[in-house]
């Protein structure tokens, strides 16, 4: 593959962008939703389930592949896309967020972090060149920097110190990553809620020059308002001719505000985890099919959505399997979660093509309103 990977930028209404990311693998249609394939599976769909949802790309883990299978026994195998069966995109974390909330006995140092796994209690030791060393032997289309992640809230010189750290392991990645055709590198700007950290982080980003960026440090528990006020300066920080990627969100109108504030790219657990654990995502919000009102109810969870779950199930029959711990309850709940996400993704790339996007963003909200919403 010597193709390179680009962004053509389509057209913008607000700040809200869509394009499209051109790799060997196939296009990327912006905004996009990843969904998370962390153990080198989406949880409960098939690899050509996923695809038919709409999902151009997906997102694996490099901080649990390392750990199981290990990333040498999969390139041994042909590498992530042949190992998974998923011949598009695959972008790939740096694990730093893993390191900070699941490994036990973290050591940071300016050379890296060493932890010991959440598996087997092995000891193992991740730095910026290790980190790209795992995600080129995965063969990732798109190689996140290693960087580390603070917990919010934290005050403005631990967030600092930590940026700072980062930024040095970003050049150091830059350099590790080294000249790979055909496969992209994204930056990371760390800075918590601190809008002169974020600067200086978008800065020492765009002079080290890489070819995505993504906003990191969000969605760690500091809810949303908080994030939306860093959504409202921290992409303009950013590159407009490059991809700008929100990691790890979100809900649905977590998903919406990104866009309208200049997001490109997210990815979150949200529409797998939810849909095992019960819980549907419709354009009037969310319905817990575990409700017992589902019970003897024989509409889909939205008659106007065309996934199978929709298009050939009752909630009657969902509640049932679910409540009967039925595997093909987190298959069906599963995939319809992904294809809404979806459909959510395409709806607003037309609105942006269109220039109506802000009457996109009041509808969708209008509809959530008025919606028949369950408890969570």
């Amino acid at each position: 593959m010597t193709q390179k990977i680009s962004f053509d930028l389509k057209a913008t209404d607000g700040k809200a962008r869509t394009g499209v990311i051109s790799t060997p693998r196939g296009d990327i249609r912006t905004p996009a939703f990843m969904p998370v394939g962390t153990a080198a599976t989406v949880k409960a769909m098939m690899p050509e389930s996923v695809r038919e949802t709409g999902a151009d790309i997906l997102l694996g883990n490099t901080y649990h592949l390392m750990l199981r299978p290990t990333a040498e026994r999969i390139d041994r195998l042909g590498g992530l896309h042949q190992f998974m069966n998923w011949d598009r995109p695959i972008l790939t974390d740096s694990g730093g967020f893993q390191v900070m909330s699941l490994a036990s006995l973290r050591k940071l140092t300016e050379k890296g972090v060493t932890f010991k796994s959440h598996v087997d209690g092995s000891k193992h030791e991740l730095t910026p060149e290790r980190s790209m060393e795992i995600q080129r032997l995965l063969g990732s289309d798109i190689v996140m920097c290693f960087d580390e992640c603070p917990a919010l809230p934290a005050d403005h010189d631990r967030i600092a110190e930590s940026m700072r750290l980062s930024m040095r392991w970003a050049e150091r990645s830059k350099e590790a990553f080294g000249d790979r055709p055909g496969h992209a590198l994204f930056g990371i700007m760390q800075g918590g809620l601190e809008q002169d950290l974020r600067e200086e982080s978008a800065e020492a980003l765009k002079n080290i020059g890489f070819d995505g960026y993504a906003v990191g440090g969000l969605a760690v528990g500091e809810g949303q308002e908080a994030m939306f006020g860093c959504l409202d300066y921290a992409p303009d920080f950013l590159p407009t001719d490059k991809p700008r990627y929100l990691m790890g969100v979100g809900k649905p109108d977590d998903i919406v505000g990104a866009v309208a504030r200049g997001i490109d790219m997210m990815d979150c657990v949200l529409p797998s985890r939810s849909g095992r654990t019960g819980q549907a995502f419709t354009r009037h919000g969310v319905v817990n099919i575990k409700n017992a009102r589902h019970q003897d109810d024989p509409r889909p969870l939205d008659e106007d959505c065309t996934c199978p779950a929709c298009r050939n199930y009752s909630r009657a029959y969902l509640h049932h399997v679910f409540k009967s711990k039925e595997i093909i309850q987190s298959m069906l709940l599963t995939w319809h979660n992904l294809h809404y996400f979806q459909e959510l993704m395409q709806d607003m790339r037309d609105a942006i093509a269109a220039g109506t996007f802000a009457e996109f963003e009041k509808n969708f909200h209008a509809m959530r309103e008025k919606g028949d919403i369950d408890p969570l």
